[in-house]
Order: C-alpha cells, then structure tokens, then sequence
C-alpha cells in the first residue's frame, strides 16, 4: 500500500470517528405530535410543526442555513380521531404532545363536560395557541338547510367519536334545542361525511377547523354546498356562557361557490403536552416554534399557519402553560414574573 493510498484512509478514518463522536455526543429523542383526520387542518399544520422544530444529530447547523429546531428532536405528526383521543392519549402515556380545541383542553383540566365523571387529566399543559379554528355546518347546497334550526329531520355528520368537533356539536344543537333524536345523526370523519354529501347520501355535517378544510374544499369542487350560519341570541348565549368560543367569519370565496361571508364561532386551537416531558426539551420546543425559520415554514405552508402568530400564543389558555414553555415566554417578555 503506498503512502498515499494510507494518508487517505488515515483521513477517512479521522473524519468517521470525528462524525461518530459527534453523534454521540447529541442524544437523539422522539417527539410525537397527535393531530387529526388527514382531511382537516391539525394534520398538515402538525407536519409544518413537526419539521420545524425537529434537529437530528448531525444536521448542519441553523446558522448555516441548516435546521433550527431542538438538538437531538426528531418530531412526527401522527393522524388521530382528534382532541379528546389526544389528551386521553397523553394522559395515558402513549403520546407527547397533540392538538386540542381549547375548550376540550379545558373540560379535560377541570373534569367538567364531556370529561364529567371521569378523572381530571392534571398533567396537562399547554405549549401555545396557535389559531382560530372556525365551526362549519357544510349543507348540500338543494337540502333546503339554512339554519341550525333546519336540521331538524335531516342526516347529519357530527364528527367521530373521540373528535372535538363532536363536543362542540352537541353544545351547538342543543343551544338551539335540538337533540340527536331530532336528527338522523351519524358519527363520521369529514372525509367520509363528505362523500356520502357528494353521493346524494348526507344532508349535513359538522366540522370544527381551521379554514380552508381540504375535506371541504375538495367536496365544494364537485358538488354545490353551502355554510350555514351560527348566528342569533342561541350563539350569543353560547359565547356569554362560554369563555373560550368567540365570534368568527369565514370569508366568501374561501370554498367554491360558496360566494358571501358566513357568520358563526370558533374554538382556539392549542398545542398541548404531559407535565411529565422535560422542562429543557419542551423549552427548546417552544423556542424553536418561535424562531425565524419556523416563521417561513409556517407562512408559506398553510393559510392557518400565516395565523400562528407569538404574540397570540397566549390567548385564550385555560389549561398551565409547561414549565419549560413558560421559562421561553417569560424570556419573551409574553409572562409577567408571578403570575402566568
């Protein structure tokens, strides 16, 4: 073997262990977000989220226009059945982290609601609000449903169980006096609800997201529909006795053919995870969330992802924010020492 040819492998060798020893040196850990149906909006924001903040061992480095996420993370969005699935997965141990509506968040917190009977789940916390997430009643366009009130006698889609939207649809029935029995109610994801609606085979259904929702949006190319509206003293009495709903418009235009604004509420969608998670990890999370990076990933990404916004991270949480969430808050200047 020439000299030459031993200087290379020398080298080589060199460069291998140096790679090696910094492997090592970065511990690798894994990070589960739990989301939704593939056809709402947790999903696909999961994946922006999942990416942005996820840095394995041996990445370039974020100033060298690598990644900028938590040394070591290694984040997945897994598809779920939704809110109430994930904080019961997270109460359980078999997931990290997920997304929830607020207000699914909070009868979890405090065992009240759909929670009622069971334990309070007080290991929950909260990493961010990241968005409105808007109440569609999506109706065949010739079902003659203009109201809530209209559904009376209809086949609706209120969501799967396990769902949020499913929560929130039995709150809004019943603010106007209507129960399932009123209805021919079936418990389906929006994708399933959807292709019944495109077959002639479902009157209505439920879904509570951010918009555009691709389940809607794709059913909107291939058959009339329309949004019916949340309006009157029912939804006022639902916002007064309900802190975390508010008023929302979905704008005309955002599904086909669905030409004029349409008034109805809205829930937070919020990022949730188990106490138990290590405060450093869940910090370095938060942070890489919030960094420039992520801000260019969340913009181009989603319309929804344009709305996750620092400065309305902290909107609308009834649930603790993480020690290690609230650490880079209060570094941001968003928590006043003392009080959270």
């Amino acid at each position: 073997m020439t000299m030459m040819r031993i200087t290379k492998l020398a080298a080589a060798t060199v460069v291998a262990c140096a790679a090696a020893f910094t492997l090592g040196a970065q511990e690798m850990s894994f990070f589960r977000i739990a989301t939704g149906g593939t056809a709402g909006t947790y999903f696909p924001i999961g994946g922006l989220i999942a990416n942005a903040i996820s840095n394995p061992p041996g990445s370039r480095p974020c100033e060298e226009g690598g990644s900028c996420g938590a040394p070591g993370l290694v984040a997945t969005a897994l598809a779920s059945n939704g809110s109430v699935a994930n904080i019961n997965g997270i109460a359980g141990g078999s997931l990290e982290s997920g997304f929830s509506q607020s207000d699914v968040a909070y009868r979890a917190y405090t065992g009240t609601g759909v929670f009622e009977g069971q334990a309070k789940v007080e290991g929950l916390r909260t990493i961010a609000n990241l968005y409105p997430e808007s109440i569609h009643i999506v109706a065949r366009a010739d079902s003659g449903i203009d109201s809530v009130a209209d559904l009376k006698g209809k086949k609706v889609s209120l969501d799967e169980p396990g769902s949020g939207t499913l929560v929130d649809a039995r709150l809004i029935l019943a603010a106007y006096g209507i129960t399932e029995t009123d209805i021919e109610p079936e418990y389906l994801k929006p994708n399933q609800a959807a292709d019944l609606m495109r077959d002639g085979n479902m009157d209505a259904f439920f879904f509570v997201g951010g918009f555009p929702a691709g389940a809607i949006a794709e059913l909107a190319t291939s058959r009339s529909i329309k949004l019916v509206p949340i309006t009157g003293a029912e939804a006022d009495a639902v916002t007064g006795e309900y802190g975390f709903f508010s008023k929302n418009t979905v704008p005309g235009g955002t599904y086909e053919g669905v030409t004029d604004d349409v008034q109805t509420l809205a829930v937070g969608a919020q990022w949730v995870v188990g106490a138990s998670q290590p405060d450093d990890l869940v910090y370095e999370i938060t942070k890489a969330l919030w960094n420039e990076n992520s801000r260019r990933l969340l913009d181009s990404g989603h319309v929804k992802g344009k709305e996750i916004r620092l400065e309305t991270a902290l909107e609308g949480i009834g649930v603790p924010l993480h020690p290690g969430a609230e650490r880079y808050y209060r570094e941001a200047g968003l928590v006043i020492s003392g009080a959270q």
